[in-house]
């Protein structure tokens, strides 16, 4: 294989890269969205710098994407901290499980999304809306909603879904030191919210020392949402480099 091909191709192997080029485009992806209150100490153990605490306030989500462009049919779930940067307010993506192995490696490589392998579960359980997430064979997350019980507005549900996320890419050299070390930004733009629904909501986490999402308690459920789109996601920025 010549040099300018090897460049060419997106990733390794060469002769079955793990993962096409995006952009991705998402059609019918589902969301649960559960914002919650949690302990301010705790959140912020687990923010870094630059990023600020503005509330200590969380969201927990489930989503089901049943038809992505290159990457197929998988489920994803993940923790996201409201946080602010330089005066805007966004969110802090603390941790992601996916079970797509091509949307994890893509997620890592090409963005920044923080993904590991695990078991999340959007589905309908008579008249709820269920979402969980299984780490291995061990329950994570357990949510539950009033399917469909209330309206939601579509400018809400847009507003909630195009928030500036934050996250961080960390690389290391060969020797371990850090190669890439990077906080970036990243936003959706190109989105068209097709349903959109509120209703009681309850969100119960386990205790795991390799997904701590219980490390952050839920105290008080403050928001919720169940919103079906479709989306491109937006690419990743570099807005803090760490090793500079």
């Amino acid at each position: 294989m010549r040099a300018q091909d090897v460049v060419r191709v997106p990733t390794t192997p060469l002769d079955a890269p793990a993962f096409p080029m995006g952009p991705y485009r998402f059609t019918d992806r589902e969301y649960l969205n559960i914002t919650y209150r949690t302990d301010p100490d705790a959140l912020e153990r687990v923010v870094p710098e630059p990023l600020r605490v503005v509330e200590p306030l969380v969201r927990f989500e489930v989503m089901r994407m049943p038809d992505v462009t290159g990457l197929g049919d998988y489920t994803e779930s993940g923790q996201l901290a409201v946080v602010e940067y330089e005066c805007e307010v966004g969110e802090y993506s603390l941790s992601m499980y996916v079970d797509n192995f091509p949307a994890i490696a893509s997620g890592r490589e090409i963005g920044a999304f923080p993904k590991k392998l695990g078991r999340p579960r959007l589905y309908v359980d008579h008249d709820t809306l269920v979402g969980t997430l299984d780490y291995g064979s061990l329950p994570v997350a357990q949510a539950t909603m009033g399917y469909k019980h209330a309206p939601l507005s579509p400018e809400e549900a847009r507003d909630e879904l195009t928030r500036p996320t934050f996250m961080l890419k960390k690389l290391p050299h060969y020797d371990g030191s850090p190669r890439i070390c990077e906080l970036v930004r990243s936003q959706i733009s190109d989105l068209t919210v097709k349903g959109s629904w509120s209703g009681p909501a309850r969100l119960q986490l386990f205790a795991h020392a390799l997904a701590p999402l219980a490390d952050l308690p839920v105290l008080e459920v403050v928001s919720v949402s169940h919103i079906l789109t479709d989306l491109t996601l937006g690419r990743a920025k570099v807005v803090h480099d760490y090793l500079a």
